[in-house]
Formats: structure tokens, sequence, C-alpha cells
């Protein structure tokens, strides 16, 4: 098929690889415009997808929005039996959705109707959901609203948002490659009208571990948030991000250090910090850092 392939973080570029090595002919790519990265933010980096595509030779578009009638011509005039979309992070004008012959299909990072919305994966960490997985969604003009061509689940377990992300990608990748095969053979499913939630995009403000919570749900804030942003909790005015945790089965004083092993006393169980990294440092035990850097029984954070 002609493609226009629209996606930007890492997440969409399996996708990408799995339309080109099936041999489908993907005559565009749309990215978000490059942002400023890079040492002290003063370059600016393209995306995954720009990257990915222009080391394949694929003509990249980064437009700021696609509300133009200019952009949307352009769009039309690749001429697309199907556009494929992954994370692209722009909203799509109906015009857009309508050009391609096959419409819009999008890969989305969740069991549609559960987190419809910008942050699936993280979302389904956070609340402990058992199990999430990939749809593949027809798309049109409401937010993930759209019938469900092809969907595939996986258990959540101890996973990170990283791990998870790069699973679902492959997944989503597989799962767009065997759609795009026979169109007609996975005819679009109406979303259920029950179990509707929202994965609104993740604040700074969530990041921080807040000690009066139940410790079950601040180790799933450290795997929601890892690699990126990271959870993290204040000691003598420096930041300790958390990379892993535990859960363990004591109890004190909300935010109270129990032990020479950084347990600390939360709303409800205990949190033992596993690995962690100091600002401008590298990763390390728990242990490790407690040589150089005390945080002795009794601390309240």
């Amino acid at each position: 098929m002609r493609i226009i392939f629209m996606g930007t973080p890492g997440f969409a570029v399996p996708v990408l690889e799995a339309l080109a090595e099936a041999g489908h002919d993907i005559v565009a790519s749309y990215s978000q415009p490059p942002r400023p990265g890079g040492r002290r933010g003063r370059q600016l980096v393209a995306s995954p997808v720009q990257q990915a595509a222009e080391n394949r030779g694929i003509p990249v578009f980064t437009p700021m929005s696609l509300r133009r009638a200019e952009e949307q011509a352009a769009f039309a005039a690749h001429d697309a039996d199907v556009a494929v979309v992954a994370a692209y992070g722009l909203i799509l004008p109906q015009a857009i959705l309508d050009a391609p012959r096959l419409g819009c299909l999008n890969v989305h990072g969740s069991l549609l109707p559960r987190w419809r919305g910008a942050a699936p994966i993280q979302r389904a960490i956070l609340a402990g959901d058992m199990v999430t997985g990939v749809g593949i969604m027809q798309m049109e003009a409401g937010l993930d609203t759209g019938p469900v061509r092809l969907e595939d689940s996986t258990p959540i377990g101890r996973k990170t948002t990283g791990a998870l992300t790069d699973e679902l990608a492959a997944m989503g990748a597989r799962l767009m490659v065997r759609v795009l095969e026979d169109v007609d053979r996975y005819p679009a499913r109406p979303q259920p009208e029950v179990g509707v939630t929202y994965a609104a995009k993740i604040d700074k403000a969530e990041t921080r571990l807040d000690f009066t919570r139940p410790a079950i749900e601040l180790e799933r804030q450290v795997r929601a948030f890892h690699p990126a942003p990271g959870a993290w909790f204040e000691h003598e005015g420096e930041r300790i991000k958390v990379l892993s945790a535990e859960v363990i089965d004591q109890s004190g004083i909300a935010g109270e250090v129990l032990d020479d092993r950084l347990t600390i006393a939360c709303g409800e169980g205990a949190f033992r910090p596993v690995t962690v990294q100091r600002a401008g440092r590298g990763v390390s035990r728990a242990e490790d850092l407690l040589r150089g850097f005390s945080i002795p029984a009794g601390t309240r954070l």
C-alpha cells in the first residue's frame, strides 16, 4: 500500500520499521518538529521517527499544525491508501482523516475504551491494572473514540513504562502489519460504551513521592515514571530519584525512615528504594548511596 506514516517518539519507530520491512511504499512521514536538545538544550534534535525515516530515505514533513488548507492539500496530494498513526502528538482535522482512501489507522497503547488519551501506559501502571495491550483503531474526530479492528493484550506485572512501551510498540507493529495485509478481514468494531477512562498527560507534580500514600501506590509510581521523568523524594534540599523499589511489610509514622536500609514508612505499609540516583550522578544501589549520604533511621522525609 501507499502509506503516510505519522509518529514522533521511540514508541512509533518499530511500527515504521515493520511497515517498511513488509514492503509497503511509505510515501511520506509526518513528525513533530525538532525540539531543543543536545548538550544544554542548545541544538534542535529531530524526533526518533524523523531520524528513522530519514535513514530509510523517506520524505519527512514536520508542520506545527495540520489545520491550514495548504498543509491539508499537501497531505492529500500524497494520494495515500492509508495513514498509519502512532503517538504523533497533533490533532488530526477531519480533512486529514478523510484524505487517504482507507482513512487513518492508529496504534493505541491500551485496551480501548480504557485509557483514551495521552499517557495510557503510565496511567495503566499507576492504576494497578493487571493487563493492558494495543488496539488498531480506525480514527475519527473524537479523542480515541474510533472503532477497533484488532487488539492484543499482555500482563503488566512489575514492568516499568520503559519495558512496557517497548513490548507494546513491538506488538502494535505486528498487529498493524496484519491488518494491512487484508483490511477487510478485520472489520472495525465500535468500542464498548462502558469502561471509558482518560489517560491525562503526566504532570511533573505527580512525580514526587508522597509517603502519606500506601506503599503499593508509590512502587507503581516508580515503575510508571521509569525511565522518565522519574519518581523522587527530597532530603536536605537534594532530590533523590528512585529507579526501582519494593513494598515492605512494616509500619510506622508516614515518611519516617525505619532502619539503616532506607525503609520508609508510608500511609499503609513501607517503601524501600532499591536503585537510586542523586542529581548529576550515576545510578547506584540504595545501600551504596547511604555510605556517602547519610539518611539515618528516624529521619522524616
